[in-house]
């Protein structure tokens, strides 16, 4: 079997984010909405020095971005939501981020729960094999699984961050999402189901 350029360095990539797994942590932002959970578990890759732009000129074709490292991030509500004025029925998803050359950055919710790393990485290590690993080409593999893409509002930032950070935070009667990396930051608002 070949390997396109693409999924040579996909495989890399991986090589490398698991060897430094210990580096990025994994971390969960919780909110309540409607007297129910809601929460986002994400990996928390650091810049290193690196600036947010340059990891973004690595992206693949269809400038989709796992949205964290290592293992997928999910979205697990116990409540209906409104995201983006579009009904995302209680459930766990997998969130990613179109992030354009220009223009706005959307979140995109999935039903898709991502692939085992076994699947992806024979030499995975045991206790990673079965874990869930985002999709490498998101549009081929599960864009007719995506629930919602809603346009984020892009924020100033007055103290840059260099760990990547997902918060949630108490907003009328529902939760404002912040993802913060770098010098960059947007917003977009959860919202109970009517």
């Amino acid at each position: 079997m070949r390997l396109s350029s693409f999924h040579l360095a996909a495989l890399v990539a991986l090589g490398s984010a698991v060897a430094i797994q210990a580096a990025a942590p994994r971390e969960t932002a919780t909110a309540t909405i409607n007297g129910k959970n809601v929460a986002v578990e994400y990996g928390r890759p650091t810049l290193h020095g690196r600036s947010f732009d340059e990891l973004m000129k690595d992206l693949p074709a269809d400038r989709m971005w796992r949205t964290g490292s290592e293992q997928v991030t999910t979205l697990t509500t116990d409540t209906d939501l409104l995201i983006g004025g579009k009904k995302v029925p209680a459930g766990k998803y997998s969130l990613y981020v179109y992030c354009p050359e220009s223009g706005d950055y959307a979140l995109a919710v999935n039903r898709d729960l991502g692939q085992p790393l076994g699947k992806i990485w024979a030499e995975a290590p045991d206790n990673l094999k079965n874990e869930p690993w985002p999709r490498s080409e998101y549009q081929k593999e599960i864009g007719d699984q995506e629930v919602v893409r809603a346009p984020m509002k892009k924020l100033a930032v007055e103290q840059p961050v260099d760990a990547f950070t997902i918060s949630l935070q108490p907003a009328h009667q529902g939760a404002t999402m912040t993802l913060s990396w770098g010098d960059r930051s947007w917003s977009l608002n959860l919202e109970p189901a009517s």
